[in-house]
């Protein structure tokens, strides 16, 4: 089970992360605290990892989807994700090694975790196109 946040900036780039030792980027999150809801991980996720502090009822659900981990061989996750609504700035902290902000109407780089690639990233362009 992880929780799992999608943040934008002013120009409406999808914040990515890469956590240390691993190579593949993904949303801010992780997993739950015993007696944490989806919602309260992900929100002290976002506030550990890059300093983005909201309560968690301020979050937004977006889907749930089980997915490959990204850096965690023949594992698969629960994975809720949310949006975090606003125009933020991120700073990586705890296991951030590396924040990057995903410009989605470009070309996509090739080290981006399943959940993104196979769920999320879909999602959205099908929102952006219906949107259009």
């Amino acid at each position: 089970m992880v929780s799992a946040v999608c943040v934008y900036d002013a120009h409406g780039r999808l914040l990515t992360v890469r956590k240390r030792g691993t190579d593949k980027f993904m949303h801010p999150g992780g997993k739950p605290e015993a007696g944490e809801s989806a919602a309260q991980a992900a929100a002290r996720e976002l506030a550990e990892e890059v300093g983005i502090v909201l309560p968690p009822e301020a979050l937004q659900p977006l889907g749930r989807w089980l997915a490959d981990a990204a850096n965690e061989f023949a594992t698969r996750i629960d994975a809720t994700v949310f949006t975090a609504p606003g125009i933020w700035t991120a700073a990586p902290s705890a296991e951030i090694a590396e924040i990057r902000w995903l410009d989605l109407a470009g070309e996509l780089p090739g080290d981006l975790a399943p959940l993104l690639t196979d769920h999320v990233l879909p999602l959205l362009a099908a929102a952006r196109d219906a949107g259009a």
